[in-house]
């Protein structure tokens, strides 16, 4: 059972919970918020909210373990970040790879067969570009809509709603 919830349920307020059990708001709010709590806590709030304290220690375990899986979250958002700036890495890497192949061989197919006009420069002109500006904003060169920004306008969202 959470703190929070009953207390809530008995219609108190911190303070007064604080009052009943013989603790302090911070502990309280402490508590509430997902801190550990001692013994001596548990059994003071088990006897405010007349329940047993088993139902109180369950709770404060499961905080524990919403805590670790919270973390493994973490860990695995940020590893799908780093797969998917390698797979990015990689892309980019076969681009210019790419580029340093093909546009010669388009140079010299330029010149075989329209030696008068020089098209080749428009495919290479155009494809170094995007290489450029994927560049740019692989390596953060180019971070308009950064992650700043993504937090920024989240923000903003939420905020709204």
């Amino acid at each position: 059972m959470s703190v929070r919830k009953l207390r809530k349920d008995n219609g108190w307020s911190q303070e007064q919970l604080a009052q009943i059990s013989g603790l302090s708001v911070r502990t309280i709010q402490r508590i509430e918020q997902g801190g550990k709590a001692g013994l001596d806590s548990l059994k003071a709030l088990a006897a405010a909210f007349d329940v047993n304290i088993r139902d109180l220690i369950n709770e404060d375990e499961m905080n524990e373990v919403e805590a670790r899986n919270g973390s493994k979250k973490l860990k695995d958002r940020r590893e799908e970040e780093a797969i998917e700036y390698v797979k990015n890495l990689k892309g980019f890497h076969i681009s210019w790879m790419t580029y340093l192949i093909i546009i010669p061989g388009l140079y010299l197919l330029n010149i075989f067969v329209t030696p008068g006009y020089l098209w080749v420069i428009w495919p290479a002109l155009g494809w170094g570009a995007a290489i450029i500006l994927h560049g740019f904003t692989l390596f953060g060169l180019f971070g308009v809509f950064g992650a700043d920004w993504e937090q920024r306008q989240f923000e903003k969202r939420m905020k709204r709603d």
